[in-house]
């Protein structure tokens, strides 16, 4: 094993949990889309946004499957995803009550920075989930100013309504939001090349772009952006987040065999200062700064 791995490993060590947790609820959305809440306290005790788990989705399917958190509150864990393929199939048949095998929380979270307190979410389909974690974790501090950009080209998985809450810089024309981050204050707008009543018609770098070009020098210094999505949305991101100067973390997807460091099937090329290295987005991401990312 290389120090570095050496070094990885050593720092996940204790930090990542296996626990058998109970499924509390199960809600079925449009879109064949499923929020579940999972009883998992030592996960959910040590759980940074931009944490993920790895479930057995069901016992004849021993392959676990990674999935982003939204929600870390008290003992429990909320997940929400697509069901694709077979193992995701199986897990939203289980009903409240039934255990499942949880791994977590794996993988480096996002990063606040003090000096850059705007802060602009944009989350992207199946990278929805961590934006409302890191939303979760600002809104009760005043040292931050959340705004979030959501988009989705299958149903939201949420009621679409007005929102209340401004979004400065942007014309409200398009005013439709997601009711848990309006009830927490976080202004949200949500985007969809659908049609969806009340969306933004474009994607979330078309919006994103609309705000950033509405800021003068000073704001867009003290701005950072988060972001999760499929990979053509976030190399989008990175090269708007370049062109305004600011700063960006990229939360990154990829398949996953063990989604703990051994396998490294995960891994993806980085810029590091000792030159470009293979870097595993399980234990060395998901989140990386985005100028870092070889696209």
């Amino acid at each position: 094993m290389s120090s570095a791995a050496q070094q990885v490993a050593q720092r996940n060590r204790g930090t990542i949990f296996v626990e058998d947790g109970e499924i509390l609820s199960r809600e079925a959305l449009a879109g064949d889309q499923y929020v579940q809440r999972i009883r998992a306290p030592r996960t959910a005790a040590n759980a940074k946004a931009g944490s993920f788990v790895a479930i057995t989705c069901d016992p004849m399917l021993p392959m676990r499957r990674p999935m982003s958190i939204m929600r870390a509150q008290d003992d429990w864990i909320e997940i929400l995803y697509k069901t694709h393929g077979e193992g995701l199939a199986l897990l939203a048949e289980k009903e409240p009550g039934t255990s499942v095998s949880v791994l977590g929380p794996i993988g480096m979270p996002f990063n606040l920075d003090p000096a850059k307190p705007n802060c602009l979410l944009i989350g992207g389909g199946v990278g929805i989930p961590p934006m409302v974690y890191l939303a979760d974790v600002m809104r009760n501090d005043d040292t931050w100013r959340p705004l979030a950009i959501l988009g989705s080209e299958i149903p939201f998985p949420f009621d679409l309504v007005p929102s209340s809450l401004p979004f400065e810089d942007l014309t409200d024309e398009n005013s439709a939001t997601m009711p848990l981050l309006e009830s927490w204050g976080v202004p949200t707008r949500l985007t969809t090349k659908q049609g969806y009543d009340g969306c933004f018609d474009g994607y979330v770098t078309d919006l994103a772009d609309r705000w950033l070009d509405g800021q003068n020098a000073e704001t867009l210094a003290a701005t950072k952006i988060f972001t999760c999505g499929p990979t053509p949305m976030l190399k989008a991101v990175a090269e708007l987040a370049a062109r305004y100067d600011v700063a960006c973390e990229v939360s990154l997807e990829e398949y996953m065999a063990c989604a703990v460091g051994g396998c490294a099937g995960c891994a993806v090329l980085i810029e590091t200062p000792e030159g470009q290295a293979m870097k595993r987005v399980c234990v060395d991401g998901p989140v990386f700064d985005a100028t870092t990312v070889v696209w």
